[in-house]
């Protein structure tokens, strides 16, 4: 994933009911979904309605490959913010999507998050462009766990840690801001299989998503009629360029969300409103 450029101007507004009909006579439609479908079960978003960062950039991969102490921050804040996520609920906007899926009008569905939310709601076929939060990954062995495993681990090397400090903000990759906090005693423990480095199983500013994850994704796309965006400003390539794909192949695109994204000039027409009203709504129509 990597930063990208200025926002155009917003596509032109439309009503629900207009989407509605779109989606009807164009079934099924893919689904890509950002941080805004998940704010409304307490997970922050990154992006203010303009698409500026509403606090530090994430990780970026090389520093967490090459800094012992970058590692030693991220895993430090992961430690106390995984809570947020883990202990996160599906709301009206992940059920509301299960529901068009189940009625044909969706098929298939592509999340920018990590958290897991929409496969809990009931989404059959989710593609999880950026990978899962709930997996922690070895680079050197290839062997992958479930987060809570290393949890356990990181509050066995650190048991005073949590207590330790005070989170002041969260970001939607369980990114917890800490005030205050030194992270140069913080113990990070290796795999246990080898004694290699943990990441999580997610993808970082910097590193590419999987090339078999976009040939799935492209694969999807191609077999469905149009494109709805929800709750993503798009600010970044890995999502932005299936909007680019679908104008291409001329299939209609509709964005659903605050604020304007980077993919309005593609858009057909766009719906400015929170993700759970708006697909709530859209269910009933």
């Amino acid at each position: 994933m990597a930063n990208v450029q200025p926002l155009p101007a917003p596509a032109p507004e439309i009503s629900l009911s207009e989407v509605a009909a779109a989606l009807c006579d164009a079934a099924p439609f893919m689904v890509l979904t950002g941080a805004g479908v998940s704010t409304g079960s307490g997970i922050p978003d990154y992006r203010d309605h303009a698409g500026a960062w509403k606090r530090r950039a994430p990780m970026q991969l090389s520093e967490f490959i090459g800094s012992e102490l970058g590692r030693q921050r991220y895993w430090a804040r992961s430690l106390v913010g995984w809570k947020t996520v883990e202990s996160a609920q599906p709301n009206a906007a992940h059920h509301a999507l299960v529901s068009l899926e189940r009625r044909g009008l969706i098929q298939g569905l592509v999340t920018q998050n990590v958290d897991g939310l929409h496969q809990q709601a009931g989404s059959q076929q989710v593609v999880d462009l950026h990978g899962r939060l709930d997996r922690v990954e070895c680079l050197d062995c290839g062997r992958v766990m479930p987060r809570q495993e290393h949890q356990m681990a990181l509050e066995a090397a650190n048991p005073d840690w949590a207590a330790s400090v005070q989170k002041t903000g969260i970001a939607p990759d369980g990114d917890a801001d800490l005030q205050a906090a030194d992270y140069a005693e913080f113990r990070v423990p290796a795999c246990s299989a080898c004694g290699g480095l943990l990441k999580p199983a997610v993808v970082f500013f910097g590193e590419n998503v999987p090339l078999e994850r976009v040939a799935t994704v492209r694969q999807m796309l191609a077999q469905s009629g149009g494109l709805l965006v929800v709750g993503s400003s798009l600010m970044v390539w890995s999502g932005y360029r299936f909007v680019r794909a679908a104008a291409a192949a001329g299939k209609p695109v509709y964005i659903l969300g605050l604020g304007v994204t980077r993919g309005d000039a593609e858009a057909q027409g766009r719906v400015t409103m929170e993700c759970r009203a708006g697909l709530s709504a859209l269910e009933q129509l």
